[in-house]
Formats: C-alpha cells, structure tokens, sequence
C-alpha cells in the first residue's frame, strides 16, 4: 500500500485533551492522515471541531454511528482506514464492534472496555472481523520500555524474581469532579468509567507494563483498595501484591490523592543475575545493574549502536535530543498503520493488542473484588 493511511477519530474534539495529543502523535511519522471523525455527541460540536481541523464539512459527523455508515459508503479510495476511539470507558466497545463489522481497522483508548464481560464480546468481534485492533497502552512505546524487554528477553538478568510497578498522581486529592471539571467527571463517574477510577485509568497502566517488560503473566493478586476523597463513588488508590506465572512476586502501587505527584509512573524488574529500573519522568534512560558490576546507563539515540533492534526502531533523534509521551504515542500509530500497510517491518513496531485489553479488563475487576473481599487472593 504505497499511500498514508487514512484516519477517523471518535471522540476528541475541541473540548477534549487526549484527542490533540492523539493527532499530533498519528501525524509526526506522515504514515496517517486524519480524514473524517464524530468528534463529540453534540452535533455542533463535531462540526465546529471539522471546521478547526480543516476537514470537508460533510466528514465531520453528528455520531460514530453516521460516520461509520457514511465511510463505509465511500469508494474505497476515499474513506477512511481505520477508527481512533478517544471517547471515555463507556464509549470504547460500541463504535469499536461497529466498526470491525463494517470492516474497517480500530485503535482504541485504553482500558479496552467498561467491562470484562463487554472486552469479552469485543475480543469474539476482533477475531471473526480479521481487522487489526491495536490498544493505546502508549507507555510500551518508549525506546527504553523495548529496550528493557529486548535485556529481559535476552536473558541477561536471569529468572525474573521480582517486580514492583507504580504509577502515582495527585489531581484528584480533592473532590474536583464537584467543580465541573470533565477530566475528572467522567474518571469518577461508575456510569461512564466503570467499576473503578484510580486502578482503570492509570493502574492498568502499571499493570500492562509489568507484563510487557517481563513476558510474565499475573497469575493472581491480593489488593488493598481504598476511596480516601469522601463523597467520591469510585476508587483513587489501591496497594495491590502480585504473584506471575513463573512464580516471581510482585508489588503495584496506583495512586491518585498523591499530593505533588504528576505522572510519576515507574517499574523495577529484578532477576537472579541483575535487575532494571525505568521512570518516565527520565524516559531516555534505563538504569541496569548487574551484580558485582557498576551502574549502567542506557540512553536513547539512533546513534547508539548498543541498543536492541526494536529500540531503535522507535528512536527518531540522535542522542541527547528529548523524545517523550507523544512520541510513545507515535510508535504505537506508526506499527499500527505499518500493520494496516502490510509492510514488511511491521514486526518491528509492537504494539498492545485485543488480549492485551482483555487482561488489563480482568485486572481492574480482580483489583476491586479483591478489596471488596478486604484483600482475599483472586486469581485472574
């Protein structure tokens, strides 16, 4: 497919926060080009959000459901590709399985659902559509992630023993959804987010970390789940202990009544012979130490020769020049339309997957039953 691939957004508009930063990160590669959406439930809203991203007035749609129908009408050098899904939880499944039955390709926001029972339906959908379904988990887009899966992989720490993942904020410590703030309303709303807050919204992203760093799969867990903003309905911090498949244990911690906290997501990984540790407020380095051996430093840059194949394969500067969060974004776009393309190097840009969403799904739901059960072990 010698073309950019072709791009419909649902949800994002002008009001919105991830939608602009979703743009940009499908632009920076010129692989995708954005060329129709539904960008809000109000129909004046979605066209005025056309109007500003110069879009022909009629592909900016009244809903998904109009876009979907329309696109599908068009000739097939004209519609779009595939669906960018940037809406809240309870949006996700819906325009996803419209979609995948009118036969176009679907990236979806993380958690994959509102519900395990729906990423379930949605995952039967994903294999009898034989489209592409990729989930932005956009933290395993960082060089440095893949380079500390490839030292994983290789071998060089051993038996993975232990892992503690956290991811820890401060901007709910007050009850703002009280305010009329949106970020906040729809995150602690149980209609619209689902059964949790603090562990679906940033959690789950620890979570899929762990397992994409390790190779290793949470096998059962142990969580103490609390509610610490009085009036609030859902979850904002949860201590949760792990056991994986190989009999490694673990510990994750999610947190957003951390006060001074931003986005302080980071993971340590340690083995027999060595271990590892990645923060993403310092994403161009990877810490890994080896026993009996000084600290190393890994860092990012097209211009290191030492790094792994698929590191480099999502480093577009030379060293010392920043690259961060829309970038991690990026690369899940960019393997995600090589994907679409058929290109020979798709294999190179990984991506998070339907199965992906569907243990991140079955995570949320076993971090809260197992604080309901004051922190009964449930298996996943």
């Amino acid at each position: 497919m010698k073309r950019k691939i072709r791009m419909g957004m649902v949800g994002g508009g002008q009001d919105a926060f991830i939608g602009a930063v979703h743009r940009m990160a499908a632009a920076l590669d010129g692989e995708i080009e954005l060329v129709c959406g539904a960008f809000s439930s109000s129909e004046s809203k979605s066209k005025a959000s056309g109007v500003a991203l110069y879009l022909s007035p009629d592909r900016a749609y009244a809903s998904f459901e109009d876009m979907i129908i329309k696109e599908r009408a068009l000739p097939e050098n004209i519609r779009m590709d595939f669906v960018s899904i940037v809406t809240p939880n309870y949006l996700h499944a819906k325009p996803a399985m419209l979609a995948l039955e009118n036969g176009f390709h679907v990236l979806c926001e993380k958690p994959l659902a509102f519900s395990y029972s729906e990423a379930l339906t949605l995952r039967d959908k994903v294999k009898q559509s034989g489209r592409s379904f990729g989930l932005m988990h956009n933290y395993t887009g960082y060089p440095m992630v893949k380079e500390a899966k490839a030292i994983v992989n290789s071998g060089k720490l051993g038996p993975i023993r232990k892992v503690i993942a956290e991811y820890v904020q401060g901007w709910l410590a007050a009850r703002i959804e009280e305010s009329g703030q949106k970020q906040a309303d729809w995150r602690t709303d149980p209609d619209k987010a689902g059964v949790s807050c603090c562990v679906g919204d940033i959690g789950t992203h620890a979570e899929n970390l762990a397992e994409y760093i390790t190779g290793l799969k949470i096998s059962e867990l142990s969580a103490d789940v609390s509610t610490f903003v009085k009036g609030r309905k859902l979850d904002d911090d949860a201590s949760v202990l792990l056991r994986f498949d190989n009999g490694a244990k673990g510990v994750l911690f999610s947190s957003q009544i951390a006060i001074g906290e931003e986005n302080e997501l980071k993971i340590r990984i340690y083995g027999e012979k060595g271990s590892l540790e990645w923060l993403q407020s310092e994403p161009n380095s990877l810490l890994v130490k080896m026993s009996g051996e000084p600290v190393q430093i890994y860092r990012t840059g097209v211009d290191n020769g030492y790094l792994s194949k698929a590191a480099l394969s999502g480093t577009r500067l030379p060293g010392g020049h920043p690259e961060g969060y829309i970038e991690s974004l990026a690369n899940i776009y960019k393997g995600f339309a090589r994907t679409i393309q058929q290109d020979e190097r798709r294999d190179e840009f990984d991506f998070p997957d339907i199965e992906d969403g569907v243990r991140g799904m079955r995570f949320i739901e076993a971090v809260i039953e197992s604080g309901s059960k004051n922190a009964q072990w449930v298996k996943l």
